[in-house]
């Protein structure tokens, strides 16, 4: 028996090891791959507006509930690597553009933190986009320190404001900052305006579809490259770690 765990335990210290190795090859390969750009302190600004308590047509569960879930998918694998913080516009009154709450400044390990902030999220108002990127770029001190943006929004800015000029503004004002947009919406066949933001900042712009969709542009642009695709499932990386001796460890 004990030959048998100790065997078990032997191919699973292979198989992370194997994926170390890969992601690692992959990285060496990808020389658009910056490793440091993917520590840089990164802000998510999170769409609460009324039309992410919505369903699509396909799907029978709202929008703002595969949000969710895909970010408990991806935000463990990714706080460990770099500082993530929150932005949340939308959750006022229906004609109300003044909702924008920073919920988290950037911060290390931030998981739990910025998960129990997700899970209470309750979609209801407008969307002012742009002035929420704007805030989350204030709060990474975009004139002096590299940053990165994301901004998932399922609609349009409703409340005024010019993503496009604001994008422009920030290019030239900025040390090095990134926005990343992702489009979330399914009867969507074409892109956001905000798309602009990407395309001025040297971002990318993704469009998701659906849940899965949706964690795959979250790893795309949360994630180092390469690290978050081929990272070993979190269950084996526990694992690895509570194991007595440790099943990687030097002999």
């Amino acid at each position: 028996m004990r030959a048998t765990i100790r065997y078990g335990y032997a191919g699973l210290c292979a198989a992370i090891l194997v994926l170390a190795a890969a992601s690692q090859n992959a990285l060496a390969q990808d020389k658009s791959a910056d490793p440091q750009s993917c520590a840089n302190d990164a802000m998510i600004v999170f769409d609460a507006s009324g039309s992410m308590g919505t369903t699509d047509r396909s799907l029978k569960v709202p929008r703002i509930d595969g949000a969710k879930r895909a970010m408990g998918r991806v935000i463990p694998d990714v706080a460990h690597l770099r500082r993530l913080g929150l932005i949340v516009y939308g959750e006022g009154e229906y004609n109300d553009c003044n909702t924008i709450e920073l919920r988290l400044k950037p911060t290390p390990d931030a998981a739990a933190t910025l998960l129990g902030e997700v899970a209470k999220i309750d979609p209801r108002g407008r969307t002012p986009l742009t002035a929420s990127v704007k805030q989350a770029a204030d709060v990474l001190d975009f004139r002096n320190r590299p940053g990165t943006i994301v901004l998932l929004t399922d609609g349009e800015e409703t409340c005024g404001g010019d993503s496009c000029k604001l994008a422009a503004q920030l290019k030239k004002q900025a040390k090095d900052l990134t926005i990343h947009v992702i489009g979330y919406r399914h009867e969507t066949e074409g892109y956001f305006t905000s798309r602009c933001m990407a395309d001025v900042t040297g971002g990318e712009y993704v469009r998701a579809t659906n849940e899965q969709e949706l964690v795959e542009a979250l790893r795309k642009t949360l994630g180092c490259p390469f690290v978050t695709e081929f990272m070993p499932p979190r269950a084996m990386r526990v694992a690895a770690r509570q194991s007595h001796p440790p099943l990687c460890a030097p002999k």
